[in-house]
C-alpha cells in the first residue's frame, strides 16, 4: 500500500470515528492529525507542535497535547513510551510491534507478521484483561551504528 493511499485511510477513518463519536471535526484537529497520521516516525507532541504551528501559526502547545488525549481516547493513536523521557505517538492501528535505537531513540515498526505469536505460560491475575500485545526490540540503527 502507498503512502499517500495509507494517509488516505487514516483520514477517513478520523473523520468517521470524529462523527462516531461526536466530536467536531475542526481545522485544527485535522490538521494535528493529518501530521501525526502522515509519518511512521513516532514523533513527540512537541515536533507535532512545531509540524502544525507552520500552517496554523496561533495555536498552543496545550491545543496540540489536549487533541493528542482525545484522539487517544478516542482510539486513534497509540501511545509508544516505552523507555523515552517524552510520550511518543504512532496513528498505525494495524497490528505490529517496534525496533527502538536504544542510542538515538528512534522507533521503526515491525509488522506483526513478522514476529512469532507471544504467548504467556502463566494465566493473566484475576481480573486483568489483556488488550493486545506489544513487542519492543532494542538495538542501534544503522546511523548510530555507522557513527560508532
Amino acid at each position: 500500500m502507498d503512502v499517500e493511499h495509507s494517509l488516505q485511510q487514516r483520514m477517513d477513518l478520523f473523520r468517521q470515528r470524529c462523527l462516531e463519536l461526536g466530536l467536531a471535526c475542526t481545522h485544527q484537529r485535522m490538521v494535528i492529525y493529518k501530521a501525526l497520521a502522515s509519518t511512521t516516525a513516532h514523533p513527540t507532541p512537541e515536533a507535532i507542535y512545531e509540524q502544525v504551528k507552520r500552517e496554523i501559526p496561533a495555536i498552543s502547545l496545550g491545543t496540540v497535547y489536549k487533541n493528542i488525549r482525545t484522539f487517544t481516547d478516542a482510539g486513534l493513536l497509540r501511545e509508544v513510551s516505552v523507555l523515552h523521557d517524552s510520550l511518543r505517538l504512532d496513528a498505525n492501528l494495524g497490528d505490529h510491534h517496534h525496533l527502538v535505537c536504544v542510542r538515538c531513540k528512534a522507533i521503526f515498526d515491525v509488522p506483526e507478521t513478522e514476529v512469532t505469536p507471544v504467548q504467556l505460560r502463566e494465566p493473566l491475575p484475576d481480573g486483568f484483561r489483556l488488550e493486545r500485545c506489544s513487542v519492543l526490540f532494542l538495538g542501534v540503527c544503522a546511523q548510530c551504528a555507522a557513527a560508532q
